[in-house]
């Protein structure tokens, strides 16, 4: 790069070159011209001058002629014009009828003789000589008109009579004033076209072409929506080139925004798609941090970041040099394997993948953390993402670690089952076919009914009752599940108007975030004044994020006399600090614990310790699914407050 910057040029040296290359052939064809003129001056003006000159020596002697002066005064003459300028020679030499009248002189004769010039201009020829371009040298035969008759009886007209030489040094050379003017002109113009057509034909090629090339190739850019394309417009111009490298630049960064996860800077979702497009068989593993959730809440997202990051860059060192690894959303990472692999070497290596990331240690404020994955793979050239997805799902949903895809899994028939759930939800608010059924809850110590639980069911087209599990997740995916406690609420307030028995609602963190949910709640308490006899059941595993609008409802609802419980207690979010903070009145100790509390150590402890905390706090405890006789016995005789569960009685109607 550096090598290629090192050769470019800029505009400021192209129209510096173009202005001095412009110059100096204006300069050569000046001097060239010059010398042009210097010669014409030379061999036109200069022979003019030498000629007039000399006819002025010529009258100045024949002046003297016609008043009788003798050869002697004529050589006087010439003398004294030889005297004028010591560089400049008069010579002149009469011709042989000259000499026949008026008597011989020895260097006349000698030039006629000799001098091949004099002989010439004695044969009525100008003869003008230039001597090394330094002095010039003119022969001019003097011819005889009617006038010299007088004197020269023996001659006709047109005879030479004698031939004038006069040579002297070109000094100062007389040039013509019109075509010194016409040189300057002349020179403006041509100098002002060469540079202006020199600079168009340079700025065309290194100005006007590369820009047109250069938005011409934007222009593709643009309309192909192709980030990935580089504008290259070959030239010789550092300013193009620079503002070549900053679109580029700009390209670079923009496709490394759009392909590339912020947080680890690996290839993201929208890669993936691409890379995948090309139907090739390969391997793609999709890897599910476990209960990532619980990380971000427990330590904070900066903790959850870094542990994000250093995943990544464990699974970099942990997988073969000719993979990809892609950062999904959240905390889903894919690694595209371009290989033929047979079953037992992917096993093999989801294996590894597993291992290495439950072996690795992270540390958040002090405190080892470990983490658990789940890999969803599929193998093949067709719909890789979408099969490596439901795995992964499934994965979980089984609580595998790993699980490889095969057609058997047959998930587009749940996916199609949802589909017809959903239509059966709508259905059934729109024809009045949610309705609560109802439990009871028992004093553990009497088994007298004190309260009843509301429990949500669907009535099919047969009249008989669907329990939740098989809508009620489904609901919150499509945004039903608001209506669904909305219809929940008006209908158990409505039930328990005129009944002595307290009900518990259950409700979630989803329905107190929800304005229209909440709105109904508030309404409820003020139209029915039921406040004393309602209590609401947070579904702890749900967790509670979103702890500052919990706390506030429950001291909205307390105002109205309302009790909160505590739902499911022993699972999810078993935080003895939320119990303090949010004063809820009941807890409801989790199935899991109590279902075999009759025959589990365990369980006997951990339901033990929940108890005594309550008590000390004051608050009451329930436990649920009480399903025969020695657990019921059990959960007596350790003194929890209520009962629940089919040992007293089903959900039904009032």
């Amino acid at each position: 790069m550096k090598e290629s910057m090192n050769q470019k040029t800029t505009y400021k040296k192209l129209i510096l070159k173009s202005i001095i290359v412009t110059l100096l052939i204006t300069l050569a064809i000046a001097f060239i011209y010059a010398h042009v003129m210097k010669k014409e001056a030379i061999e036109t003006l200069t022979k003019v001058d030498a000629k007039k000159t000399t006819q002025l020596v010529f009258e100045t002697l024949y002046s003297a002629m016609s008043k009788g002066w003798d050869k002697q005064d004529l050589e006087n003459i010439i003398k004294r014009v030889n005297n004028i300028d010591k560089e400049m020679i008069v010579n002149v030499y009469r011709s042989e009828e000259v000499a026949k009248q008026y008597g011989e002189i020895q260097k006349d004769l000698e030039a006629r003789t000799k001098n091949p010039f004099v002989g010439r201009a004695f044969a009525h020829e100008e003869i003008f000589n230039l001597i090394d371009e330094s002095t010039i040298e003119y022969f001019y035969p003097v011819v005889a008109k009617q006038e010299c008759m007088a004197c020269h009886t023996t001659a006709q007209v047109g005879n030479v009579l004698g031939v004038i030489e006069i040579s002297y040094p070109i000094v100062d050379l007389k040039v013509s004033l019109s075509s010194l003017i016409n040189f300057f002109v002349v020179f403006v113009i041509a100098f002002s076209g060469i540079v202006f057509i020199a600079l168009f034909i340079k700025l065309d090629k290194h100005l006007v072409k590369p820009i047109k090339n250069f938005v011409q190739n934007v222009n593709q850019i643009s309309n192909n929506k192709d980030i990935t394309q580089r504008v290259n417009v070959e030239n010789e111009i550092h300013e193009i080139h620079s503002m070549q490298e900053v679109f580029n630049n700009m390209l670079d960064s923009l496709e490394f925004q759009f392909y590339n996860d912020e947080l680890t800077g690996l290839p993201n979702r929208k890669r993936l798609l691409e890379t995948i497009s090309n139907k090739s068989n390969a391997i793609l593993m999709i890897l599910n941090i476990d209960k990532f959730q619980e990380i971000n809440d427990l330590y904070g997202e900066s903790i959850g970041d870094e542990i994000l990051k250093n995943t990544a860059q464990l699974l970099k060192e942990s997988i073969p040099e000719n993979t990809i690894l892609f950062k999904l959303h959240a905390d889903e990472y894919a690694i595209y394997y371009k290989s033929d692999l047979d079953y037992e070497q992917i096993y093999s290596f989801a294996l590894y993948l597993n291992d290495t990331i439950e072996n690795n240690t992270y540390l958040a404020n002090n405190s080892e953390v470990f983490i658990n994955a789940t890999i969803g793979i599929a193998f093949g050239s067709n719909f890789l993402l979408n099969n490596a997805d439901i795995a992964m799902k499934l994965a979980k949903k089984k609580k595998k670690k790993f699980l490889i895809y095969d057609a058997s899994m047959n998930v587009e028939h749940e996916y199609e089952q949802n589909l017809k759930w959903s239509q059966r939800i709508k259905d059934a608010i729109y024809h009045d076919k949610i309705a609560p059924l109802y439990q009871p809850i028992v004093d553990t110590q009497t088994k007298e009914i004190v309260k009843y639980e509301a429990l949500i069911r669907m009535i099919d087209d047969n009249g008989e009752y669907i329990a939740p599990t098989h809508f009620l997740e489904l609901a919150k995916k499509n945004k039903l599940y608001p209506q669904l406690t909305r219809i929940m609420l008006d209908k158990v307030f409505t039930k328990f108007k005129k009944l002595p028995y307290q009900v518990a609602i259950n409700i979630s963190v989803q329905d107190i975030l929800n304005d229209m949910v909440h709105k109904t709640i508030i309404e409820k308490l003020q139209e029915y004044k039921l406040g004393d006899r309602v209590v609401f059941e947070l579904i702890e595993s749900e967790g509670i994020e979103n702890f500052e609008e919990v706390s506030d409802f429950i001291n909205e609802v307390k105002s109205y006399g309302a009790k909160i419980s505590i739902d499911d207690f022993g699972t999810g979010y078993s935080n003895f600090e939320y119990l303090m903070k949010l004063k809820v009145d009941y807890i409801k100790i989790d199935a899991s614990m109590i279902k075999d509390i009759d025959t589990n150590k365990k369980s006997q402890l951990v339901t033990q310790t929940i108890l005594d905390f309550a008590k000390k706090m004051g608050i009451e405890t329930i436990a649920e699914y009480i399903h025969s006789q020695n657990v019921y016995n059990a959960v007596k005789k350790i003194g929890i407050d209520y009962s629940q569960g089919y040992f007293f009685g089903e959900p039904t109607e009032l």
